[in-house]
């Protein structure tokens, strides 16, 4: 895959990101106002700040998704799961992006262009080992008494009653 052809699903996670993120800031800052209005909520307001930082960072990695030349940025498997943590702030938009953006990093094509731009080789399967043959002038070996499936490995003692 050429670096200048990107998926279609890694355009699609840059853009569902950069939604979030900037509906995370609104969030963030329209919830901070909010708890500015009461006493008790002055003492939540660092709770309501949490879906702005969130959103800075989606920002900024949608930024780096959508940069030309792309950039060496791996899978944030992080990002998508504080996305899906912003239900606890309400935010089911923010959800419902970080399910789809997990789901959408499993795909083989959005893997290995992430592994492409990363710098990292394909992982190559090893080929399957060469049967061992024995050889006629070796006999098998055979155990020296048989083997009773029915028997158990070891004899069982008889439990002391209390």
């Amino acid at each position: 895959m050429n670096n200048n052809q990107r998926p279609n699903l890694v355009t699609i996670i840059a853009a569902m990101t950069l939604a979030s993120g900037i509906v995370n800031v609104f969030w963030g800052a329209i919830a901070s106002q909010g708890a500015f209005a009461s006493v008790v909520g002055i003492v939540c307001t660092p709770f309501t700040i949490l879906p702005t930082v969130l959103g800075i960072f989606e920002i900024i990695y949608a930024a780096k998704l959508f940069g030309t030349p792309a950039q060496a940025v791996r899978p944030s498997t992080g990002i998508a799961a504080f996305e899906i943590a912003a239900i606890l702030a309400g935010n089911a938009f923010s959800m419902v992006v970080g399910i789809l953006a997990l789901v959408f990093y499993n795909d083989q094509a959005v893997r290995s262009y992430f592994d492409e731009i990363n710098g990292m080789a394909a992982p190559v399967s090893a080929p399957a080992p060469a049967p061992v043959e024995s050889s006629p002038s070796q006999p098998e070996e055979t155990p020296a008494e048989p083997v009773d499936p029915q028997s158990p490995a070891s004899p069982r003692r008889p439990r002391k009653v209390a």
